[in-house]
């Protein structure tokens, strides 16, 4: 079976997914900028929820404005001690959805759609523009996402619209940075405040719950929503209306899908399965993926 033939079998009214790779076409020895996509499924014009995939958009579009000098990690924000840099790894303390810190900065892992708001905020007040338009001029614009949008007023920790297309487009960022340096890109991709304990939603608890700043990184969890193939620096999110977007760094892939089906344990099942066979089908020749 085609890797993405089995996005035919999930028990969803609608989905969309793709596969997109580093281009190695270029002389040996030189550094892969380009991408492509090596296969899609689905109508990757029809728009979606992306729930949480949204913190993606939102890291890098504070990534852009750490590189512009309009903030910087290290500075205040959210509760008392807490950072820029804490608030993007939900390393603020907290809480999930509540402005009420559960416990001191860097002490725990606690997911927070909170944190995501005041850290807009926070890049709002010092952009001195409503962060919806900062986020479109600053990642959706230059990367020529076109169906992408957060309407002024939506959460910037899961109000995002989208495309597959759109998604497609932003994995290619994440394997190949253009809108922030590839070094700030590497620092944002790795562990940020090692060892600490914490829950990936739908996954259980993780001891230490390893994130980068925006990004999950995938470590030695398990169970875990990419698959068994992917290498332990593989970084993303996934969403809560049946969406994710992962990166593997090590293989130079990434592997994206939309639905009209909230996450749940169809998800938990399907999703590691595409991941597995994306992983294993992305070196293989033309076919192995659908088209």
């Amino acid at each position: 079976m085609r890797a993405l033939d089995l996005v035919a079998t999930w028990p969803v009214g609608a989905a969309a997914a793709g596969v997109v790779c580093l281009d190695r076409t270029g002389p040996s020895g030189s550094t892969p900028r380009a991408t492509q996509v090596l296969g899609v499924t689905g109508d990757p014009d029809r728009p979606y929820e992306w729930a949480s995939v949204t913190k993606l958009c939102t890291a890098i579009s504070v990534l852009v404005a750490v590189e512009e000098g309009t903030l910087a990690l290290s500075d205040p924000a959210g509760p008392h001690g807490s950072t820029v840099a804490h608030l993007l790894a939900h390393a603020s303390g907290l809480a999930p959805d509540r402005r009420e810190a559960l416990t001191l900065p860097g002490r725990r892992r606690i997911y927070s759609n909170a944190g995501y708001e005041v850290l807009a905020e926070t890049l709002e007040a010092r952009a001195e523009m409503p962060f919806a338009d900062y986020l479109t001029e600053a990642v959706f614009l230059p990367l020529g996402m076109q169906g992408a949008r957060l309407a002024r007023g939506a959460s910037p920790a899961s109000g995002a619209l989208g495309t597959l297309a759109d998604l497609l487009v932003l994995a290619g960022e994440l394997l190949a940075p253009t809108v922030v340096s590839a070094r700030t890109l590497a620092q944002a991709t790795v562990v940020a405040f090692a060892g600490i304990a914490g829950v990936v939603p739908g996954f259980g608890r993780f001891d230490p719950c390893d994130w980068g700043l925006g990004f999950e990184i995938r470590d030695a969890k398990s169970p875990h929503w990419t698959g068994a193939r992917c290498s332990a620096a593989t970084f993303g999110h996934f969403g809560r209306s049946g969406s994710f977007l992962w990166v593997d760094p090590e293989a130079g892939v990434a592997c994206c899908a939309l639905a009209d089906r909230p996450f749940g344990p169809w998800a938990a099942a399907a999703w590691p399965e595409l991941s597995d066979a994306a992983i294993r089908t992305a070196g293989a020749p033309d076919g192995a993926l659908r088209g």
